[in-house]
Parts: structure tokens; sequence; C-alpha cells
């Protein structure tokens, strides 16, 4: 009997050390796991509202020395969570010098108060607006972007003056550096 339990808890241990961990490509990984699983009710943080004439009208060329640097994300992107914490970093790095952050949410006005909760905890609540990209006019995107026709997130757009940098996907710690130094 104990040659039998033995043999058994041996097959057991082989059979656990043969099985692979499942693994997530960034396409099969939810919004569960993208922003905070726990999302109160009411979030003690208040968010600004724009819609696309307020946007338009924020991201029109300012001249004056300070870098505008405007994030458009949402927290089911796993892409664009991915990379907000390069922003918080630089942001927090670049405090007191005129550079300006903001983080323009794309998320469906029913899941605002999540964005609530997720700015809030990120320490962004000062910085991200909510953006309905259910009802951008028609002409908003040919109007404010060269390269982004709103059919992909994350997009960045980082401009000074006349100058601008846009793109379209995930950005490294490196690279958004790089692109705000470019315009230095």
């Amino acid at each position: 009997m104990k040659k039998i339990l033995l043999a058994a808890a041996v097959i057991a241990v082989l059979a656990s050390c043969n099985k692979k961990e499942e693994a997530h490509t960034p396409e099969e990984t939810t919004a569960a796991e993208s922003a905070p699983a726990e999302t109160p009710e009411e979030a003690d943080v208040e968010l600004k509202e724009w819609n696309a004439d307020q946007i338009s009208d924020f991201l029109k060329t300012k001249q004056n020395d300070t870098i505008y640097v405007t994030n458009f994300f949402a927290t089911w992107c796993t892409p664009c969570m991915r990379e907000i914490p390069f922003f918080k970093e630089k942001m927090d790095e670049m405090k007191g010098e005129k550079i300006k952050f903001t983080f323009v949410n794309l998320d469906e006005r029913h899941n605002w108060d999540k964005v609530k909760y997720f700015a809030k905890e990120a320490g962004l609540d000062k910085n991200i607006v909510l953006f309905d990209f259910s009802a951008p006019t028609p002409d908003f995107f040919s109007k404010n972007f060269t390269t982004w026709r709103g059919d992909a997130i994350p997009f960045t757009l980082i401009t000074k003056g006349d100058k601008r940098d846009e793109t379209l996907g995930s950005v490294s710690k490196e690279e958004l550096a790089h692109k705000i130094d470019k315009l230095k």
C-alpha cells in the first residue's frame, strides 16, 4: 500500500512540474488585468469632462516655450496602462520645468468611475480629462492630428510651439525622454 501511495505522489509531483503556466499575450489581457480590480462607486476625485471642441482648443498651437505632452489612453488598454508609469515618472522628474502632461481618457462614459479610481491611485487626478470618444465631430482627427485617425491607442502628441511629435502605439521610457528632449 505504501508503494502505491508513494508512486501516486511521485506521479502527481511530476505532472504538476510539467504544467506550463498560462501566458497572456497583450491582446489576450483583459480589462481586469489592465486596471485596478476594485472600483468604488463614487471615487472622491473630480475629473474634467471635455467635448471634442474643448480637446481641439487645448491642442491648438501655443506660441510659448512650454512643452505639452498629451496622451490618449483607456483603462482597458494594456499597452496604455503599461506606458503610463513612464509618463508619471517623467512628469515627476520634470516638475517645475515648462512642461505640461495631460492624459485624455477614452473610456466609455459608464466606466468613468473606474477612471476616477485609477486617477486617484496613480496620482494623476489633476492631469486626466474625460472625453466621450463616441461623439467626436467628423473632422476632429484631420483637424488635430497628421497621423492619428482614432483607430488605435495609445496615442501621444508632444508639442512646443510649431514643433510636434505624434506617436501611435506605446512609447518606452527612453523613447519618451528622447522625444521630450528633442523639443526642448
